[in-house]
Parts: C-alpha cells; sequence; structure tokens
C-alpha cells in the first residue's frame, strides 16, 4: 500500500515537472517570438505583351515583372533592447515563365544586407542594396505610379526604376524628423591599391507634409578603368544599359542627379521630375566629350475607388551634342496604366506606351547612329528599329 502511495505522488511529480517544462518552454517560444521575427515574402507578376517592333519585328510574348518585379525573399528583426534592432534582408528575382534566377550567378541579386535600427539614431546596413537616390526620389516619379516596364523614363536612363544596385555598400537612412528623412550611401571598391577605381556614392532628402512630397537626390558610380568597352563588372555599381546610352558604357564614372515632387489631394496625384545624367570621358573611354541627358516628366494619378485606379505620364529627354553629334537626339514618351484590385494581394492591369525618337546619339561602336526609341526598361535589350515603338500589356500580380 505504501509502495503504491509512493509510486503514485512519484508519477505525479514527473507529470508536474514535464507540465511546468513545456509551459517554461512554451514561454520561451513566445518570449522568442516576441522579440525577433524573420518573414518570407514575394510577388508574382506575369503578362501578355505585344509590341510593335522589337528590332525589325512585331511580338507577342509573356513578360514577367511589369506591375512588380517578380522576386522573393526572407527578411527578419531582433529586438536587442533600448530601442534597437538587428535587421537583415535577402531578396532574389526570378522569372515565372521558366524558373530561372534575373541575374545568372547572383542568389540574392536584389538586394541582400544586414544592419542595425535604432529609433532614435536611424539605421545602418551593409551588403548589396539599393541607393538613397533611388529610395527617396524614386517613389515620387512615374516608375511607382506607372510601372517601370512601361512607366520609366526612357530606357530608364536615370536610374529611377529598380536597375541600380551597389555591391560592397555601407548606407546610413535618418529617422523621420518631422516629415524630413535623409540617406547616404558609400560602395567601397575594394580593389587593393586603387580605392576610388570601382566605387559609388549617393545621397538623398525627402521632405513631406500634408498632400506634397519632395525629394532630391545624387548619385555617382564610378568605373575601374580597366575596360573601353563597357561598364567593368568589378564596379560597385551597375545600370541599365539601352540604346540610349550604348555609346557611352566606357565611362570613367556616370553621375545622375534629380529632383521630384507630388501633390496628393483626395484620389488625386500631380508630379513632377527632372533628371541630369552625365557621363563622363576618361583616358579609357571610347567617347571624347560628356555625354548630357537631360529628362523633364509629368505625371497624374486618380484613384476612383478602392479597388480601380489609373495612371498617365509624359517623358521627354534631350541629349546633348557631343562626339560629333550635331543633332542630338530627342525621346517623347507617352505612358498609361489601368489597375484592379481583386483583394489587396492580386491585382489585374493593362499597360500602354509609346515612345517617338528624333535627332542622332553614339552606337555600341562608337560610331554616329540615328537615335531609336526604347519604351521604359522593358525594351531595353529589344529597341524598335523605326523611330517609334509601343507596348500593350494585359497582366496580373499577386504578393504574397
Amino acid at each position: 500500500m505504501n509502495n503504491s502511495h509512493f509510486s503514485y505522488r512519484s508519477k505525479a511529480l514527473k507529470t508536474l515537472i514535464v507540465a511546468g517544462a513545456s509551459i517554461g518552454t512554451a514561454a520561451g517560444s513566445i518570449d522568442a517570438q516576441a522579440q525577433s521575427s524573420v518573414t518570407l515574402y514575394g510577388v508574382l507578376d506575369d503578362s501578355i505583351a505585344y509590341v510593335n517592333n522589337q528590332k525589325g519585328h512585331s511580338n507577342v510574348y509573356l513578360r514577367q515583372g511589369n506591375l512588380y518585379a517578380s522576386k522573393f525573399g526572407f527578411k527578419g528583426a531582433e529586438d536587442l533592447g533600448g530601442g534597437t534592432s538587428a535587421i537583415f534582408d535577402l531578396q532574389a528575382g526570378f522569372d515565372p515563365n521558366n524558373g530561372t534566377a534575373s541575374s545568372a550567378g547572383l542568389l540574392f541579386n536584389r538586394q541582400a544586407y544586414v544592419g542595425l535600427q535604432n529609433k532614435t539614431w536611424g539605421t545602418l546596413t551593409m551588403g548589396r542594396q539599393y541607393t538613397p537616390y533611388f529610395l527617396l526620389v524614386g517613389p515620387l516619379a512615374s516608375s511607382t505610379y506607372l510601372t517601370g516596364a512601361t512607366g520609366a523614363h526612357p530606357g530608364d536612363i536615370d536610374s529611377l526604376d529598380t536597375t541600380v544596385r551597389i555591391n560592397n555598400s555601407v548606407t546610413w537612412t535618418s529617422p523621420t524628423w518631422q516629415g524630413l528623412s535623409a540617406s547616404a550611401l558609400y560602395g567601397l571598391s575594394g580593389i587593393p591599391g586603387s580605392v576610388g577605381a570601382g566605387q559609388s556614392w549617393s545621397g538623398a532628402v525627402r521632405y513631406a507634409i500634408g498632400g506634397v512630397n519632395l525629394a532630391a537626390g545624387f548619385l555617382r558610380m564610378n568605373n575601374t578603368g580597366r575596360t573601353t568597352t563597357s561598364f567593368d563588372a568589378s564596379a560597385t555599381g551597375s545600370f541599365a544599359t539601352s540604346a540610349l546610352n550604348a555609346g557611352y558604357l566606357s565611362a570613367r564614372a556616370v553621375q545622375n542627379a534629380a529632383i521630384a515632387g507630388t501633390w496628393t489631394t483626395g484620389g488625386l496625384t500631380l508630379g513632377l521630375t527632372y533628371t541630369n545624367v552625365e557621363y563622363l570621358s576618361g583616358g579609357y573611354s571610347a567617347f571624347r566629350d560628356t555625354a548630357v541627358f537631360n529628362t523633364y516628366a509629368a505625371l497624374a494619378a486618380y484613384r476612383f475607388t478602392p479597388a480601380f485606379d489609373v495612371a498617365a505620364g509624359y517623358a521627354w529627354t534631350l541629349a546633348s551634342k557631343a562626339n560629333g553629334v550635331s543633332s542630338a537626339a530627342r525621346y517623347q514618351q507617352v505612358s498609361l496604366k489601368q489597375a484592379y484590385h481583386l483583394s489587396k494581394r492580386t491585382t489585374l492591369y493593362a499597360l500602354q506606351a509609346w515612345q517617338h525618337a528624333s535627332g542622332q546619339t553614339l552606337g555600341s561602336n562608337g560610331a554616329i547612329v540615328d537615335a531609336v526609341p526604347d519604351v521604359g526598361d522593358s525594351q531595353n535589350s529589344t529597341p524598335s528599329s523605326t523611330r517609334s515603338q509601343f507596348v500593350g500589356m494585359l497582366g496580373i500580380a499577386t504578393v504574397f
């Protein structure tokens, strides 16, 4: 009887210990979840596209990444106390039409960074990152309201869409002080004995008050001086190449400056953007004079209902007279977008854009050629063989 009673008490004690341990583990798990988080996220975007002229031929095809870039990623944060968190973001682009990575040889081609975030002192991150120029000015430009595929300024010549990331970069971004925010980036070249070769830097500020948003930014990407045909892949920066800048890829440096502003009242948003891009010649460049591209752009967007919105934009890009070109290139682009949101995650969209080119520029071989159109940044590898190009798309995008 006593042995049975002892056995019963022993079993009860074990049960209480196991239950207590389980409760403690669960509490620790809950506490850990409250202190840190990891999120899997992404977008799938695909469309049926029509182009009236791609290097001399019309085409109907599937094109991904129009309203949003198709991608997946992992991001996380750990609360370190005192208002400071450790953060990271790993982001990979892919093509849902064939399953391939957007950039060969790069697993997390879009972004890959780690850093610290403090509510008072701001955020410091290191890795492969977008520039302050893009992150602060880009949201006010047409590529945000009209998509980069057909709404980016011709050829994304001014890098206000998601075509520029900086390797080996350190970025500081301020908290928002009464509507004002700022950010600065420096890309370390990592080339022994040549600190300045291949480096990049960028800075930008933005101010928001009521329905008014204003931003200005600067970006410079240095070449390494080890090539005469293109922008060296060893440089920290890279940018979109197209028929607009094919003759200037051997530049010793590329400089971008931009100012933009939007005004929103009710469902209406109006915006203006000015950008200046310079391809600076050097001892290894295949061209002689600095090439300049100025773009003047306007946009309008209107949300009729929470489910339906439209946008329109106009961009006028003017190249400088340089390198023997007497009739400088001119590019005019009109872009339209209609979007119907089936839910917070899924959107049906239609895009249309037309661009006309005139004048002359330098071709990839350095010879003077007629300027040809390159709608948004969707046709950078397939410009028109004539002076005009039209692109139309019908697509679906879903966010997870």
